[in-house]
């Protein structure tokens, strides 16, 4: 299996769109920041005043006692009240428009290739499905790292002989994101990969 480093003539050959890093680093930022925001939850919340346990009864007579006026024990000053200000249940997702997402990519695959961390193959399989062979075939093609091979379609075997492997990701090109592409020090584009990536970067 035979590697060759993607060029900026072998991506214009394939019609994969890029352009320079003088531009689509304000679309990387907000595409990464709209991953990263999506991911959230946001599921955390407290109880007001009105929500804690406990009735209205004023814990003592308002004058007469020498203590400060309260009312009653759900008040925020006090242990098991009312939380001010705290966390509600909100939506932090954020919408990314198609054009800035194409942008990002076109902005990250030329960074990529400018940098030589593209890697091209016809085929990557793993038959005995064994990590030993895994690493072996992924050592025989860039040198290790955080890894990303990006592929059409991949059979049982090489999945199951990457599992174990943390540092490789295996991704098929309708999936693969620009997040994931930033954090690889190597990205496999294997077979048909590339025509894919060229399709969603138009």
């Amino acid at each position: 299996m035979s590697a060759k480093s993607l060029t900026v003539e072998d991506a214009q050959a394939a019609n994969l769109v890029l352009v320079g890093p003088e531009k689509g680093r304000q679309a990387v930022h907000d595409l990464v920041t709209a991953y990263r925001a999506n991911r959230r939850s946001g599921t955390a919340n407290t109880k007001t005043r009105g929500e804690v346990s406990g009735n209205n009864k004023k814990i003592y007579k308002q004058k007469g006692t020498g203590n400060a006026r309260h009312g009653d024990k759900r008040a925020p000053i006090f242990v098991g009240g009312g939380v001010v200000f705290g966390p509600r249940p909100r939506d932090y997702s954020k919408k990314v428009t198609k054009s800035v997402r194409k942008l990002a990519l076109r902005r990250t695959l030329g960074d990529l290739v400018r940098g030589g961390k593209l890697k091209v193959v016809d085929s990557f399989a793993v038959a005995d499905g064994k990590t030993k062979s895994f690493i072996a075939a992924i050592n025989a093609i860039t040198t290790p790292g955080k890894i990303l091979v990006v592929s059409n379609s991949f059979d049982e075997s090489t999945y199951l002989a990457a599992r174990n492997v943390a540092w490789v990701q295996l991704v098929t090109g309708s999936d693969v994101n620009v997040e994931q592409l930033l954090l690889a020090n190597s990205v496999i584009l294997v077979g048909d990969a590339l025509q894919t990536l060229a399709q969603r970067s138009a």
